[in-house]
């Protein structure tokens, strides 16, 4: 009686039964309110009115309970039906539902459905008709409404009410979008609000409401069988994984505790209630597991999945990961309790994690961590099956399977090799690493997709740091280059070596290795080592970085050989574009150098890589080039004594200085930007000084002399006492290296304003002394005169002057007399000492810059002379010159040409200091570059061309044709040099883009030195465009008429310029068609889309209305240029970019985060378009149609380049022919007619290139083209959970070799699938096309499969075996049958697109 008495607050017996069978013919599928007064009543009672009901009605579903008779009989007996209880417990399950219920009302839906189960748990309940399947559901998940789900969102910002008064104008919103969003708003403001008013108090009042639930829930599962209740199972399940959410997890759970009272929270009573749903009482256990396991696909995913939407991606945070961490965990102790029956899910369970994967990398590393703890669980039979399936998976036709695919071999890299013991001899290959690494992993390196190269190179470098010494072996298996194989060291970590044969092995970090003879790796190591140095000049960042990683662990590990041809790229790296890969090379070069300090190759590459970095743009890589020379240089030099022993740090930097003083002396210019930037931030202190100084005597006193110069202007009260000893110790200077000697000049010289007069006197005493000598080096000579002008140097401008024209004159008039003794006398050249004559020579130029007032005519001429043959009218003068003795030209003479070469540099500085013989000189320079011989010559005159314009700018301006003429000169020094002086000026805007000068200096594009042809192209993207955005526009047309050397335009190409100049700079002919349109293209790259469509029109009205209007001939010079100009005008390149599809969008499904992007790709693309499509109409169409009935006319055959032009421009407009060319029915008939030839052209194109063979199983790593090309996605079937197939390989890439000039084919194939649809459908056998068309292949049927609720599948791996025949492919169990034949439509490549396709049937 106690259940009557508890049962009486419910009023059972008030309720009308119109009222209950209302509510049960509604399939209890939305809420019947009841009637007043009893609905009044039923709403205010209380949650503990329920719970004393449930503790009554709890007795009798105890198993020992010991009743007299059954609830049911009870409930008869007294009056009460049972469908009124169950009518009155679902309206208070539905008063938990509303949005805006109160805590009462929540905790009364939860004790109501907690009354619903346990009702159902007791015997009888199905024959009392007390179960519904529907309401089961509703009270089965009730909790997820009751509890506060948006607790931890943030409410929405209001925008600010100022917002616009930054004077812009806000866009109207559209009328229905508003209203949705409003509505949104409200929604979410509702639930805000409802759970904003919930309390502490409240919240544990609800969770003990849900524990509650979840408790009658598990018994419930003891007891009611869900066998034959699929959808009741399923909604359990879900409701169960919802739980793990609900809150933290507090420690490890105990997966084996069976108390309930035990459970610390809720997440740990969902999995046990998960154990419950996969007994056998609930229907075959393995059907149970699969059930169990898709959900947990999605808790390890981190990925929220409703049966009515697609999987979104939940922010990662502990609680997600917390509950991802103990699902696997739950995966291993299902593993562990039902072994092989677990393990068959578990594999499906693999599969689909990989299938289901995002691109995000957050998501990736989880997954990849999960699937490498999963695949652990399985017998070594089972890992070989899925890595099998793991090579086919990772040519999956999305770039996220693809891209996971390497990050699951790195996560299966890190456990131990699989012992063959147990599997078959098919599968015995897969179990080794190498088959990982040599097949799979950098295979990708091949990938379409520049994400993919990137990931698959960086995480083939991280396959060097793993322990596993069989990793290290298969990496070094793909670069082994000159006939040697490493043989490792063993040492420290375990690893299995052979496949019958466990050994353990000891590994050190760094290998040495030890090769063997095989001329077979070698080739193939040499051919991948090749394409990885072409990556590290991929036009993708990634990828670079990629590729610098992995060339640096090679190098690291000694994998290849560290050989500057090998060393270098890193070093060029620093000086990328890109920033990060500059940061990137810095920090391989930075490593390498840690790893290998001793080799001078490395030591070498490294300061050229930070070296240069030091003059970045980017302050941040500026710093951290400085940060890496202070830590390794300047940080190691410590007080010398020979009695202290120098660590290899230390030895390190010394050796690093002594290689910038003799090797990479051209680095010093960098070096001394370092210093400047450090003299700016106080770096040095007088202890820093005086240690350095300290080393002055040492063995490597080359390097602390380097330093010095370089920081000694930064100390002013110091003493330099030891330097001064160091300089009176210097006896012999010749016996001082040469770039030492300058470094102590120049020290000499800057501390020159710290010295007292006397020991200023000394040393002014000895630099004249050696310099009068005339023994010194060009270098050495150079500098003791800088440091001489350092000490004549005041405040006093004329005491300055007048020190200068004493020690500088009398050097002159040494130099003058020397001349003199050779140049007058008959026999003075006889025994000409040509080192010292050129000595002379320099010396003379160097002092004649600092007294231009000791300058004589005599001087001037006796100069002039070692050009010219006029010496002899100087013989018997012995007074005054003449003001200039007749000069034209350089004439050869007696003098040798380096004598005639620094005759050159000097009569170049005599003109710097003398505007008269700038003006009389010039001319004779500007022709010697035109008439002279001497390569050494002219490469002079061009240097002091160069730096006479930038001190006479505007008198060297007229001579800038000459100077550019030299960029075509037949001696590449010259054009190099022309090239780097030419590209100074115009960054320093000396020079302007006059005249020809453009086009003379794009010439350099295609010279047949590499070097200087790259040169060309860094000059103009690096340095020139930043200045003159607009320079490749504006001269582009006009590229097209120099170029073919065309003059009849009335405004292009007219400058003035000699025969000599045009046949110079000319590429007219065929045989340079391609320089020409090499050069268009570089220049329209580089345009912008506004750039590209104004210079189509630009030819349009200038260059194609004036040979429709006639104004230019229609001759073979005009036909030339016609031609040409259609021949442009169909480059890829002048497309515009907006209307180009994007590269990530090709073959490949947009993500959620990416749909806005594609959105607005697709958006601006379509306006874009429509401009373009209207602007050809108008303007190109009629001008088009003028020029054809002309060419027509002339019976021209530039017809034919007019005909390609429109076959290219029409691509886009394929359906859209006629209406284009309305006006001229014929040309639109015979454009349609040649589209679709071109078309059919292409196809068969494409089947040639095609191999009929299948490919052979085992093909070496450099054969497997078909791993660089993904394949293509096809219409899937709906099904069950069931094994993940991985897609057919491309039948057109699979036999194409691993060469990069295959792969843009690739593309093209991958972008024009519905073309070459049925050719990847099929296989075609040979010798088969001239008797049947294609119907059933022979090879295994390959088919797209998914399950309900939306989640891919693939074949499996034995879909892609050409030698089983595996007919049709079940996906039922064995119990059930297809019910019919797939209908598949299949066509011939032989038929013609536009006939019906066969239907065929393929049988059991």
């Amino acid at each position: 009686m106690e259940l009557i008495t508890a049962l009486r607050f419910l009023r059972l017996n008030e309720i009308s039964e119109a009222w209950t069978d209302a509510v049960w013919a509604l399939e209890f599928t939305e809420r019947k309110e009841i009637d007043d007064p009893v609905g009044e009543e039923l709403s205010a009672l209380r949650p503990k009115d329920f719970k004393r009901l449930y503790d009554s009605l709890l007795v009798f579903s105890q198993e020992d309970a010991k009743t007299e008779q059954s609830v049911w009989a009870m409930l008869q007996e007294n009056g009460i039906s049972v469908k009124t209880l169950v009518a009155v417990l679902s309206l208070f399950v539905f008063g938990g539902k509303s949005k805006n219920a109160s805590v009462k009302q929540r905790v009364n839906a939860l004790h109501a459905a907690s009354l619903y189960l346990l009702l159902l748990g007791l015997p009888g309940s199905i024959a009392n008709k007390a179960f519904h399947g529907d309401l089961l559901d509703m009270c089965t998940d009730i909790w997820i409404h009751c509890w506060p789900q948006d607790m931890g969102k943030k409410r929405k910002k209001e925008p600010p009410k100022g917002s616009q008064a930054d004077g812009k104008r806000a866009k109207p919103r559209r009328k229905d979008t508003q209203t949705n969003f409003d509505e949104e708003e409200e929604e979410d403001e509702e639930e805000k609000d409802a759970a904003e008013h919930f309390s502490g108090q409240d919240l544990v009042e609800i969770r003990a409401a849900v524990v509650l639930l979840v408790g009658s829930l598990f018994r419930l599962l003891q007891i009611f069988s869900l066998k034959d209740l699929e959808q009741s199972a399923r909604n359990c399940t879900q409701v169960f994984i919802k739980l793990l959410y609900f809150e933290p997890i507090i420690g490890e759970i105990n997966f084996a505790e069976q108390n309930i009272s035990n459970m610390r929270s809720v997440p740990e009573m969902a999995f046990h209630g998960l154990q419950l749903l996969y007994s056998p009482k609930h229907g075959h256990q393995e059907k149970s597991l699969i059930r169990i396991f898709h959900q947990l696909l999605y808790v390890i995913l981190m990925m929220n999945k409703t049966s009515s939407i697609k999987p979104t991606l939940l922010a990662v945070s502990q609680g997600v990961l917390a509950a991802r961490n103990q699902a696997i965990h739950f995966v291993c102790h299902m593993v562990n309790e039902m072994k092989e029956l677990a393990l068959s899910c578990v594999r499906i369970l693999l599969q689909h994690i990989c299938v289901q994967m995002v691109e995000k990398s957050e998501f990736r590393s989880h997954g990849a961590q999960a699937v490498g703890r999963l695949a652990a669980l399985m017998s070594s039979p089972g890992y070989a099956w899925f890595v099998r399936w793991l090579a086919n998976f990772s040519q999956n036709s999305k770039m996220a399977g693809r891209l996971f695919s390497v990050d699951v071999v790195m996560a299966l890299l890190e456990q131990p090799e699989r012992n063959p013991e147990g599997c078959e001899a098919a599968l015995v290959q897969y179990l080794p690493h190498k088959y990982l690494i040599q097949e799979v992993l950098f295979a990708r390196r091949m990938d379409v997709f520049p994400t993919v190269q990137g990931h698959a190179l960086a995480c083939l470098a991280q396959c060097l740091e793993l322990p596993s010494m069989n990793a290290t072996r298969a990496v070094q298996g793909l670069f082994t280059t000159i006939g040697s194989q490493s043989e490792l060291h063993t040492q420290a970590t375990e690893g299995s070596v052979t496949s019958h044969q466990t050994q353990t092995y000891r590994t050190l970090p760094f290998r040495t290795v030890e090769l063997s003879n095989t001329d077979s790796s070698a080739c193939e190591g040499k051919v991948n080592l090749e394409h990885l140095l072409r990556r590290v000049k991929h036009t993708n960042t990634n990828v670079r970085k990629s590729a610098l990683q992995a060339v640096m662990g090679l190098l690291k590990h000694n994998v290849v050989s560290s050989t500057w041809e090998n060393l270098s790229v890193l070093a060029v790296r620093c000086r990328d574009p890109a920033v990060s890969v500059k940061k990137k090379a810095l920090q391989c070069v930075g490593e390498l150098l840690s790893v290998k300090p001793g080799c001078s190759d490395v030591q070498k590459a490294w300061l050229e890589g930070v070296c240069s970095a030091v003059m970045d743009s980017e302050s941040s890589v500026q710093e951290k080039a400085l940060e890496a020379l202070d830590e390794v240089i300047l940080g190691q030099i410590k007080v010398f004594s020979e009695k202290t022993f120098m660590d290899m740090s230390q030895r390190l930097a010394w050796d690093l200085l002594h290689r910038l003083c003799h090797d990479c002396h051209n680095l010093s210019r960098y070096f001394s930007k370092a210093f400047d930037i450090w003299h700016k931030q106080n770096r040095f202190t007088p202890s820093f000084f005086s240690a350095l100084v300290s080393h002055t005597m040492a063995p490597h006193a080359a390097g602390a002399w380097l330093v010095l110069s370089k920081m000694v202007i930064s100390f002013t009260n110091v003493h330099y006492g030891k330097i001064l000893d160091a300089w009176d110790k210097m006896t012999k200077w010749n016996e001082v290296n040469t770039k030492t000697l300058c470094n102590v000049l120049c020290v000499i010289g800057d501390i020159a304003p710290h010295l007292n007069p006397d020991t200023q006197e000394r040393i002014i005493e000895d630099l004249m002394s050696q310099l009068k000598t005339f023994t010194l080096s060009l270098n050495a000579i150079s500098a003791a005169v800088e440091a001489l002008v350092q000490y004549g140097r005041s405040e006093d401008i004329m005491l300055t002057q007048t020190f200068l024209n004493q020690h500088c004159g009398e050097l002159v008039t040494l130099c003058e007399s020397y001349l003199a003794s050779i140049i007058l006398k008959k026999d003075g050249t006889q025994n000409l000492d040509e080192d010292l004559m050129v000595k002379y020579l320099h010396t003379l130029g160097m002092a004649s810059l600092n007294c231009p007032a000791k300058i004589s005519k005599r001087t001037i001429l006796l100069v002039e002379s070692i050009l010219t043959t006029n010496s002899d009218q100087l013989a018997d003068v012995q007074g005054d010159l003449p003001a200039s003795l007749p000069l034209s030209q350089f004439r050869a003479n007696s003098f040798s040409s380096k004598i005639r070469a620094h005759g050159v540099l000097t009569l170049g500085k005599l003109c710097l200091q003398h505007v008269e013989l700038v003006q009389k000189y010039l001319p004779v320079f500007a022709r010697e570059l035109e008439e002279g011989t001497e390569v050494s010559v002219r490469n002079n005159v061009v240097v002091i061309m160069c730096d006479l314009c930038i001190r006479y700018t505007n008198t060297v301006d007229y001579y800038i044709p000459n100077i550019s003429a030299r960029l075509r000169d037949k001696s590449a020094t010259i054009r190099e040099n022309t090239l780097i002086m030419l590209t100074n000026l115009l960054q320093e805007e000396y020079v302007k883009w006059k005249g020809s000068l453009f086009f003379r200096f794009i010439t350099a594009l295609v010279d047949p030195i590499p070097s200087i042809a790259n040169m060309c192209e860094y000059c103009l993207l690096n340095v020139l465009l930043e200045k003159s955005p607009e320079m490749f526009s504006q001269h582009f047309i006009e590229c097209i008429f120099y170029f073919n050397s065309y003059t009849q335009h009335k405004s292009y190409n007219k400058f003035p310029q000699s025969d000599k100049d045009v046949l110079s700079s000319t590429l007219k002919g065929p045989q340079n068609r391609e320089k020409r349109f090499h050069i268009y293209r570089f220049l329209l790259e580089h345009c912008t889309d506004v750039q590209r469509f104004s210079i189509t029109n630009k030819i349009n009205q200038t260059v194609l209305v004036c040979f429709a209007d006639g104004e230019l001939p229609l001759d073979s010079d005009g036909a030339d240029i016609l031609s040409e100009t259609f021949g442009v005008l169909s480059l890829k390149e002048m497309k515009l970019r907006a209307m180009k599809s994007s590269s990530a969008a090709v073959g490949e499904e947009p993500e959620a985060e990416n749909m806005a992007k594609a959105v607005l790709e697709t958006a601006q693309k379509k306006v874009v378009s429509q401009v373009h499509k209207k602007v050809f109409i108008e303007h190109t169409v009629p001008l088009i149609i003028s020029l054809k009935h002309c060419l027509e006319q002339k019976r021209s055959s530039v017809l034919k380049d007019l005909m390609l032009y429109l076959q290219v421009t029409m691509q886009d407009y394929k359906n859209e022919v006629k209406e284009f060319f309305a006006g001229d029915e014929q040309l639109a008939s015979e454009l349609e007619y040649a589209l679709k030839e071109a078309e059919k052209q292409k196809v068969i194109e494409e089947m040639e290139n095609c191999s009929i063979m299948p490919a052979p199983k085992n093909t070496s790593t450099a054969q497997n083209a078909d791993l660089g090309s993904p394949a293509k996605p096809r219409p899937v079937l709906a099904l069950r959970f069931s094994t993940p197939q991985p897609p057919r390989q491309n039948s057109l890439s699979s036999q194409l070799p691993l060469t990069e000039s295959r792969r843009p084919n690739n593309v093209l194939r991958r972008e024009d699938q519905g073309r070459s649809n049925y050719l990847e459908e099929t296989v075609i056998p040979k010798g088969k096309l001239d008797t049947r068309a294609i119907s059933t292949p022979n090879a295994a049927v390959n088919v797209n499969l998914t399950f309900d609720e939306g989640l891919s599948a693939i074949l499996s791996d034995r879909g892609l075996s050409s030698m089983e025949d595996t007919g049709v492919l079940r996906v039922c169990s064995s119990e059930q049958r297809v019910s019919g034949a797939r209908q598949w439509n299949v066509q011939s490549p032989l038929r013609k697109r536009n006939q019906p396709r066969m239907r065929i049937s393929l049988q059991d």
